[in-house]
């Protein structure tokens, strides 16, 4: 069993072997602050931190046959002893959780998140009825604010979908353009239908250009920077002509919606041609700025 799972039914059973979705997350988000090394990251969603890692790490224990099935964190297992599976360090962290939050009520803990990680309340449907107006104040502090124009690019190479997510959401990106041939993911969180749902769950529309990638076929043997610039060049030459429709699309977001981000795989611009994308899109607007994230 991988490590990150261990932690989630250690956290269930430390707990008195059932804990209710919400406080769930709320003491995996605490107990992942204090790792040294966090195995879980979190994104600020309708009722506070929350992790996509996590619930669908849920879903692949309850056919495991670890959980039961149902909107609660319970066990299905007795006995296990699933906290002696952690690492002495992790085990100290949890002992330490359990003392300090096992008696705190919903509202407690969610109101100890929000006031001790205001950013992660900024899109909270329940912040008004458990905070003051002037903690309150202090959340919208924390709400992106920067609504100028541009484009962005972004890879999701060597990202969790949460750190990502938490990207896009800090520059205020209100479109993400999905520029892959194929939007297929073995890292969880980037296929099409999954990236999506989390999108427009954060309320970042989500678009998918197929006719803006390239071919897997071509994307192969690429050995040093010169194998992508040449891919590139034909790229521009044969591709980017015949898309004019669909770049003209792009720059007609950035018009409505100011804040757009082209994604794919690769972490470095160069080696990826949303940066070619973008080029063509700013080339219809020099006002237009770009900024690779």
């Amino acid at each position: 069993m991988i490590y990150r799972k261990k932690i989630l039914l250690a956290i269930t059973e430390l707990f008195g072997g059932e804990i209710s979705a919400t406080d769930f997350q709320k003491l995996l988000f605490i107990f992942s602050e204090r790792q040294t090394e966090k195995k879980f990251d979190f994104v600020p969603y309708k009722f506070g931190c929350f992790s996509f890692q996590a619930l669908a790490d849920k879903n692949n224990l309850i056919k495991e046959g670890y959980l039961k099935n149902s909107k609660s964190w319970s066990l299905n297992i007795d006995n296990a002893n699933f906290v002696q599976t952690l690492n002495e360090t992790d085990r100290k962290q949890l002992t330490q959780l359990k003392k300090r939050f096992t008696n705190l009520s919903t509202k407690d803990l969610i109101r100890y998140v929000y006031l001790n990680y205001p950013y992660f309340a900024i899109n909270s449907e329940v912040a008004s009825k458990y905070l003051s107006k002037d903690e309150l104040t202090v959340i919208k502090k924390f709400k992106p604010k920067e609504n100028k124009s541009g484009l962005f690019t972004i890879g999701y190479e060597g990202k969790s979908l949460e750190s990502y997510l938490n990207i896009l959401i800090k520059q205020n990106i209100k479109i993400l353009c999905d520029v892959r041939k194929n939007p297929i993911s073995r890292k969880y969180g980037f296929s099409k239908r999954t990236l999506q749902n989390a999108c427009e769950a954060l309320n970042i529309k989500y678009f998918h250009f197929p006719e803006l990638g390239i071919v897997s076929e071509k994307r192969k043997n690429l050995n040093s920077q010169r194998d992508y610039d040449n891919l590139f060049l034909e790229y521009e030459q044969s591709v980017i002509p015949n898309q004019s429709q669909t770049i003209k699309f792009i720059s007609d977001l950035i018009n409505n919606y100011n804040r757009v981000a082209l994604t794919c795989f690769e972490a470095f611009p160069k080696q990826c041609h949303r940066t070619m994308v973008a080029n063509a899109v700013t080339n219809l607007d020099e006002k237009i700025p770009l900024k690779h994230l």
